[in-house]
C-alpha cells in the first residue's frame, strides 16, 4: 500500500501531463498538494515538517529562478546592443548545417558549461542561443535536455558526486565498518565511485551526439520524406561519433586518474577544439547541408508561444549601434566561462569569499529541516557580473539595459508557478522519512518496492531508481543524496561492488535530468513556450529510455565478469 501511495504523486505527474495534456503551471501545483495531503493523511508526517518542507523547497525554487532570470536578461542585453547578430554570424560561419551547429552548441558547448556550473544553466544559455541563430524553440529545447545526461554526473566541478554521493554516506557507521572491514577508505571509495560512473558514461553517452541529429531530423526534417529524414541523420554518423569521442574519451581518462571535478570540464574543452576545428576543416562533415523548413511553414508547436526577442527590442533609438567585431561580440560568453570556472576551483581564494555570504535558516519552525542560499556563489551572480561589464565593453545606455530587463521580468513571472511547485513537491516528497509511523520516506519506499523483486539482477534497476529520483527531485545531487546510502546497502546484500552500484546511480539520475519538470520548464521559459512539457516528455522518453537501458545492460554485465 504504501508502495503505491508514494507512487502516485509520479504518477499524477504522468497522467496529467502526458495522457490530459496539461501544462505544468496546472500539474505541478496539484501534484504538490497531492504529495502534501499524501504524507499528512497516510505517512503522518507532522505539519510543521510538511511546511519546514515548503519553506526549504522555496529556498531552491529561488535559487533555480535566479539562474533563469540572469541567463534570459544576458540574452536579452546581447541582443539589444547587437552582440546576438554577431554571435550568430560566427556559428553559422563554422558550419551552416543544422546537424552540426546542434552537436558544436548543445552537446559541447553545453557541456562545458554543465562542467562550470551545473544547475541547469547550459539550458537556459544554449537554448536561447540556438533560437537566435535559427533553431525552432522546441528543437533548441529539445537539444539542451538530451545532453543533459553524460555531463551531469561531473557537473558544477563534480558536485553530484562531492556533494550528492558524499553527503548520503557520511557519518554512517554501517559504512565505515563495511568500509574498514575491506580495507578501503571513505575517500577511494568516492573516487572509485567516480571512475566507474565515468567508464558507464563513456560508452553510453558517446552516442549521444548521434542521438541528438537523430532527433533533429526525424522530428524536424517535416519537408522530407521518412526515408530521407533517416538518411539525414546517418550522413553525419562519422561527424557525430567524432563529437562524441572527442568529448567522452578525455572525459573518461579525467574521471579515472584525476577525479571526480573535472571530466565534464576538460571533456567539453577538448571536444570543443578537436570538433570546431574538425568543422572547419569539413573533416566527416556530410556534403550535403541540412537544415530546418522556411519558417512560415513551422506547425505551431514548434514556435514559442511568446516572442524571444519583442519588437522593443529592435527599437531604433536602442543600443549604440557601433560596428561590433565577432570577438568582442563573444566576449561576454567567454567571460562567462571564465568566472564560473575561477569561481569553482578550491585552491583559489574567490570561491571561499563567494560561499561566505549565506543566507540561511538552520532550524526551520524547530524542526531538523534546514535551508540555505549563497547568491553570490550561485551562477547568475557570475551573469549579472558580466552583464555590468558588457554595459560598459559595448558602450551601451541605461535605457538599452532597462528595455532589457523590462522583456525579461515577463518570462521570469511565467516560471514561478510551475517551476516553484516542482521543487516544493519535491522537497515534500523527500523529507517524508520525518514521520510518526517510523515510515522510510516515500524515495525509500519506492526503491525498496522494486528491490524486493529484483535480487541479483539489482545492477540492471539501480540506474532507474536514480532516474527515478532526478525526475522528482529535479537534480542529479538531490537524487544521490536521496538513493546513495539505499544503493549501498543492496550493493553489500547481493555482493556487489559498491563503487559501481553507486556509479550506476550516477549515471542513473543524470538520465532522469532529461525528463525532469524543473529543467523543461526553466529551458522552455528562456524561449518563451511555457505549457509544451507534455509535448517534449514524450519526444524525450526515448532517449531517456536509451540511457537508463543500456546502464543496467553494462551493469549486469560488469558484475558477472
Amino acid at each position: 500500500m504504501y508502495f503505491f501511495t508514494a507512487l502516485t504523486p509520479i504518477l499524477a505527474i504522468f497522467v496529467l501531463l502526458l495522457l490530459a495534456k496539461r501544462p505544468a503551471g496546472e500539474v505541478m501545483p496539484i501534484a504538490f498538494l497531492i504529495t502534501a495531503l499524501l504524507a499528512y493523511f497516510v505517512w503522518q508526517v507532522p505539519i510543521d515538517i510538511i511546511l519546514a518542507s515548503t519553506i526549504q523547497g522555496g529556498f531552491a525554487a529561488f535559487d533555480i529562478l535566479y539562474i533563469v532570470f540572469a541567463a534570459v536578461f544576458l540574452l536579452n542585453t546581447l541582443k539589444v546592443s547587437g552582440a546576438l547578430d554577431h554571435i550568430r554570424q560566427s556559428l553559422l560561419a563554422i558550419s551552416p548545417d543544422r546537424r552540426i551547429q546542434a552537436i558544436i552548441i548543445a552537446w559541447l558547448f553545453g557541456s562545458f558549461i554543465e562542467g562550470a556550473s551545473g544547475f541547469g544553466t547550459p539550458a537556459v544559455i544554449t537554448v536561447p542561443l540556438m533560437v537566435a541563430i535559427g533553431f525552432p524553440p522546441l528543437a533548441a529545447v529539445m537539444m539542451a535536455l538530451i545532453i543533459q545526461s553524460t555531463p551531469s554526473t561531473f557537473g558544477a566541478i563534480g558536485t553530484p558526486i562531492l556533494i550528492g554521493v558524499d553527503t548520503g554516506l557520511s557519518g554512517v557507521s554501517a559504512v565505515t565498518e563495511h568500509l574498514s572491514a575491506k580495507g578501503q577508505s571513505y575517500t577511494e571509495l568516492i573516487a572509485e565511485t567516480g571512475r566507474w560512473a565515468g567508464i558507464f558514461h563513456a560508452i553510453i553517452g558517446s552516442f549521444i551526439p548521434f542521438i541528438l541529429v537523430l532527433s533533429l531530423t526525424l522530428t524536424f526534417g517535416q519537408q522530407l520524406p521518412l526515408r530521407a529524414r533517416w538518411r539525414a541523420a546517418f550522413a553525419a554518423w562519422k561527424f557525430a561519433l567524432l563529437a562524441g569521442f572527442a568529448f567522452t574519451l578525455p572525459y573518461l581518462l579525467t574521471a579515472l586518474y584525476l577525479g571526480p571535478e573535472f571530466p565534464t570540464l576538460i571533456g567539453g574543452l577538448c571536444g570543443l577544439a578537436i570538433v570546431v576545428t574538425a568543422a572547419r576543416k569539413k573533416l566527416f562533415v556530410p556534403g550535403d547541408t541540412w537544415d530546418f523548413a522556411n519558417q512560415a511553414h513551422w506547425p505551431g508547436t514548434w514556435s514559442a508561444s511568446a516572442e524571444l526577442n519583442p519588437s522593443a527590442l529592435n527599437d531604433p533609438r536602442l543600443g549604440s549601434r557601433e560596428p561590433l567585431s565577432t570577438v568582442a561580440a563573444w566576449t561576454p560568453y567567454v567571460l562567462l566561462a571564465l568566472f564560473l570556472v575561477v569561481s569553482r576551483l578550491d585552491f583559489l581564494p574567490f570561491k571561499m569569499w563567494l560561499q561566505s555570504v549565506t543566507v540561511s535558516w538552520p532550524a526551520i519552525l524547530g524542526t531538523n529541516i534546514q535551508a540555505s542560499s549563497s547568491p553570490l556563489y550561485l551562477p547568475p551572480s557570475s551573469f549579472l557580473l558580466v552583464i555590468a561589464i558588457t554595459y560598459f565593453q559595448q558602450k551601451m545606455r541605461l535605457v538599452d539595459i532597462g528595455e532589457a530587463f523590462k522583456v525579461t521580468l515577463p518570462i521570469l513571472v511565467k516560471t514561478v508557478v510551475p517551476l516553484g511547485s516542482a521543487v516544493l513537491m519535491a522537497k515534500v516528497f523527500i523529507n517524508t522519512g520525518e514521520n510518526e509511523l517510523a515510515l522510510l520516506s516515500m524515495p525509500l519506499v519506492l526503491a525498496e518496492g522494486v528491490s524486493s523483486i529484483a535480487g541479483q539482477s539489482w545492477p540492471f534497476f539501480a540506474s532507474i531508481v536514480g532516474a527515478t529520483g532526478s525526475f522528482v527531485a529535479g537534480s542529479v545531487t538531490v537524487s544521490n543524496m536521496m538513493f546513495t546510502l539505499f544503493q549501498f546497502g543492496m550493493a553489500v546484500s547481493i555482493q556487489a561492488s559498491a563503487a559501481m552500484i553507486i556509479g550506476l546511480q550516477c549515471v542513473g539520475a543524470s538520465a532522469g535530468n532529461i525528463i525532469c519538470i524543473s529543467n523543461i520548464v526553466a529551458a522552455e521559459a528562456t524561449v518563451g513556450m511555457l505549457g509544451r512539457e507534455s509535448q517534449l516528455i514524450k519526444k524525450l522518453i526515448l532517449p531517456t529510455l536509451y540511457y537508463v537501458f543500456f546502464a543496467g545492460v553494462l551493469g549486469i554485465l560488469f558484475s558477472i565478469i
